[in-house]
């Protein structure tokens, strides 16, 4: 049961608890709690409080752990807290006592929710029944602290930890230096990775993402780069993520070639490498108009065995299209090397409308649907300012009224406005704003009676 519920297969747990009662197999209540923790975690709220009743019906008596579930489902999903309170005193009419892990789920519950007051009253109970504390306690409510912009609180939340006999780790530090970066607390966040060793914690390679992606967001790139080899010191290696967040900074600062070099150099030090690294490099290269180096990429990264994705060939197209090769993009999306969705469709018809080439807009306008492909507002809104400009107002407004079909849009709507005023189309414009004042306030009206 244990093994399905990780997997998250609550059916095959309700299967199996069904043949165990079905067997004659004496059920026992971690049973049962397995059974109601995967539904919980499957969101499937009335079938977990459907088995608890069922186990209390059968004789058996809920423990702790399986009342922790409870409040986990009432206080971290349905932010039901007083539900979640209520099994907590059940708890002790029972003759136990909640846990720590009890308490803790309820405030990390109370701390999503943003009610910070309420989780430190729950803090302060567990002190007032010596309840032993532990990290999972205190963290959540740095998080809700730090997310809340009250950085001094947080701080100091985590300096009086130790005096309750529970010493941040590595997670909680983590959770500080997140909240650091986002006020630009950079010299703190020196001392706090300064210290650490003497504090009894060492920082991770989470660690140095959030501080590294703090600094680029920053615009602070070397000092950045200072970190990765502060990492790399403590013979801790970047993984993906990290390595995401410097190439990203790379490219942001202008910087794209030596976001290639990086690349290339981290396959030959054998770091993780995948698709969404290479992704961002080959963007920052359309984004440089360097359509050669794009498809350079493409092909190294489908020589290390690296399977491109949807976004890899959008970017493919886009950076074609940016250098005028718009046929050579064309071809890409009917070799079906890939499945071309809405967006590279779209980015397509933008640039054959931008060389005025509507008869090629219009095939890939009806190719998308073919292919059951939805045109969204973007789409729209192509087609429309790309009839404006041909001077083709009317099939311009058919499909501003195609558009409506997924409900109005104000882009597409401004967008045939502004290409009617444009055209001299005042006549047309007025009674398009008349059209769409009467459709809204119909729309209104039939909200009300609803």
């Amino acid at each position: 049961m244990k093994a399905f519920a990780r997997a998250g297969q609550p059916d095959d747990v309700l299967r199996l608890l069904d043949e165990m009662r079905q067997s004659n197999f004496e059920l026992d209540v971690p049973c049962y709690t397995t059974a109601i923790d995967s539904l919980v975690v499957a969101r499937r709220f009335e079938e977990a409080e459907a088995v608890f009743k069922d186990m209390v019906s059968s004789g058996l008596t809920p423990d702790v752990a399986a009342c922790t579930v409870l409040v986990k489902m009432y206080s971290c999903y349905l932010k039901q807290f007083d539900k979640a309170c209520l099994v907590l005193q059940w708890i002790m009419r029972l003759g136990c006592k909640p846990d720590v892990v009890a308490y803790s789920t309820l405030i990390a519950g109370l701390c999503q929710a943003g009610r910070v007051r309420e989780a430190i009253g729950v803090l302060k109970l567990m002190l007032h029944e010596q309840c032993h504390l532990n990290v999972q306690t205190y963290t959540p409510i740095v998080r809700a602290y730090c997310s809340n912009g009250r950085i001094i609180k947080a701080k100091r939340l985590v300096d009086s930890m130790r005096n309750f006999g529970c010493s941040p780790n590595t997670v909680t530090y983590n959770v500080l230096i997140e909240g650091l970066c986002k006020v630009g607390y950079f010299s703190d966040i020196e001392k706090i990775l300064e210290e650490s060793t003497s504090m009894g914690w060492m920082p991770d390679v989470i660690t140095y993402s959030i501080y590294m992606n703090g600094l680029c967001k920053n615009g602070d790139a070397n000092k950045a780069f200072e970190q990765l080899e502060a990492m790399l010191e403590k013979g801790l290696y970047p993984n993906s993520v990290t390595l995401n967040i410097l190439l990203d900074c790379l490219c942001h600062c202008s910087k794209v070639w030596e976001a290639e070099l990086l690349l290339g150099r981290s396959l030959e030090l054998e770091w993780d490498v995948n698709v969404v690294n290479y992704n961002t490099v080959m963007s920052g290269l359309c984004k440089s108009e360097k359509s050669s180096a794009v498809l350079k990429l493409l092909g190294d990264m489908m020589k290390k065995g690296i399977d491109p994705n949807i976004w890899t060939f959008t970017i493919v197209i886009h950076s074609l299209c940016r250098a005028g090769k718009l046929w050579e993009a064309k071809f890409v999306i009917e070799r079906r090397v890939f499945v071309a969705n809405v967006v590279t469709y779209t980015i397509l018809m933008q640039y054959f409308c931008w060389v005025g080439n509507l008869g090629e807009v219009q095939l890939l306008f009806a190719k998308m649907q073919v292919e059951g492909i939805h045109p969204n507002a973007v789409t729209y809104n192509v087609m429309v300012d790309c009839f404006c400009r041909q001077g083709k107002y009317s099939d311009a407004i058919v499909y501003f009224v195609s558009s409506l079909d997924d409900g109005f849009s104000p882009k597409v709507a401004a967008r045939l406005t502004y290409g009617l005023i444009r055209g001299g189309k005042l006549c047309d414009t007025l009674n398009l704003l008349e059209w769409i004042a009467g459709t809204l306030y119909h729309l209104y009206v039939e909200w009300l009676k609803a």
